[in-house]
């Protein structure tokens, strides 16, 4: 999905505002941390915590408190990623399982991790379900829609884990140590490998079909504002989204950037020069048609659809053969409600349709980094 912005759009639909926690979330946050938090506690206080970059200006702020935040979320995205999901073991619910799994998770931080790779851990709803642990109040199973063609098998999970890096080889090996650690606490549920095409580090990725993905992630402020809990924590909404290449790149250059609503070649907006220029949703042709087509992607996802509320999206691209080729959504809110209020437009009307099907879905908390031994009140 491809965000954009534009100020004098109109507002059709406001979400909540960012809003403190609620005591049961306080709660959930506070209890869970016996879960994840000493699995990223160590991270934390490692060289390779998380600084928070503005992609747009390529500057560093040394003053933002990211420290409780976990790793590859905001900093620069590297070339490679595995996302897997693991669920609780069956024997294992309520307290032992708690103990279980936070003492896996201690295993886990335990693990080496080379230059510049990031492990990214969140926990699904089933599993507080398992545990008996209150959850997030706004960690909920995305709603099913239209066109959804969900494997069970491929999404879902108890404890989902996304291992980013420049070296592939690094992450699969990685991967396979986490596996095998967790042995008799987790049983493995799936995993997806994803890359990004080559590019200049600082460029915007492009996805399989050819147009930069991502343009529109927020600026440190605002991520500030719609991705970052004031403790430091996130959700992660993932899909896997299959698209058909062949079919879209058999389309004309000119209605390929119909359906998106961006030139192909700068990811400028329809109508506009830069690639960060704002989309004007008011333009029209001669004719008094729109620039940016009724059903544009551009268009149904436009954030001032949802007030202003902004995704970060990390999305890699996936390729096991013609038939099988797309993208490994991965984006990081404050609530997965915006997400779900975005693809329900985009399921109604989207141009985009005719060339992509989701065909898995997970969501997770993303809990905050931090010192587990404070948060159990040791």
């Amino acid at each position: 999905m491809f965000h954009v912005t534009d100020p004098g759009a109109p507002v059709i639909s406001t979400p909540s505002d960012p809003r403190p926690p609620t005591r049961r979330s306080v709660l959930a946050a506070t209890t869970a941390a016996a879960l994840v938090t000493a699995g990223c506690a160590a991270e934390t206080r490692r060289p390779e915590a998380e600084t928070t970059e503005d992609h747009a200006s390529g500057t560093t702020s040394g003053t933002r408190a990211t420290q409780a935040r976990q790793r590859g979320v905001s900093d620069p995205q590297p070339r490679y990623a595995v996302v897997a999901a693991h669920d609780l073991a069956s024997g294992l619910r309520g307290p032992d399982g708690t103990t279980a799994l936070r003492r896996l998770l201690d295993r886990w931080t335990a693990l080496p991790l080379p230059d510049g790779t990031t492990r990214t851990v969140a926990l699904g709803p089933a599993l507080y379900r398992k545990l008996g642990l209150a959850a997030p109040d706004r960690l909920h199973d995305i709603p099913a829609l239209s066109r959804d063609r969900l494997d069970p098998d491929r999404g879902g999970g108890d404890v989902l884990v996304q291992l980013s890096g420049d070296d592939p080889e690094a992450l699969r090996a990685l991967s396979r140590r986490l596996g095998t650690t967790a042995a008799g606490t987790l049983v493995s549920r799936w995993d997806e490998r994803g890359f990004l095409p080559d590019r200049p580090r600082d460029e915007t990725p492009r996805n399989l079909f050819g147009f930069k993905d991502g343009t529109e992630n927020p600026s440190v402020a605002e991520a500030d504002q719609w991705v970052w809990n004031a403790d430091g924590s996130t959700y992660l909404v993932y899909r896997r989204i299959h698209m058909d290449v062949s079919d879209f790149e058999a389309l004309p250059r000119g209605r390929q950037e119909a359906v998106i609503g961006r030139y192909r070649a700068s990811g400028a907006p329809l109508g506009a020069q830069r690639e960060r220029d704002q989309a004007n949703l008011y333009a029209k042709t001669a004719q008094g048609r729109y620039v940016i087509p009724v059903d544009a992607h551009v268009r149904l996802a436009h954030s001032r659809l949802d007030g202003g509320a902004r995704m970060l999206r990390r999305g890699y691209s996936y390729d096991n053969g013609a038939d099988d080729r797309g993208l490994l959504f991965l984006a990081y809110m404050r609530d997965p409600a915006l997400f779900t209020r975005v693809q329900e437009r985009l399921d109604l009307s989207d141009a985009m349709n005719k060339f992509v099907e989701h065909r898995a879905s997970a969501v997770g908390y993303v809990l905050p980094a931090g010192d587990s031994a404070a948060l159990l009140g040791g």
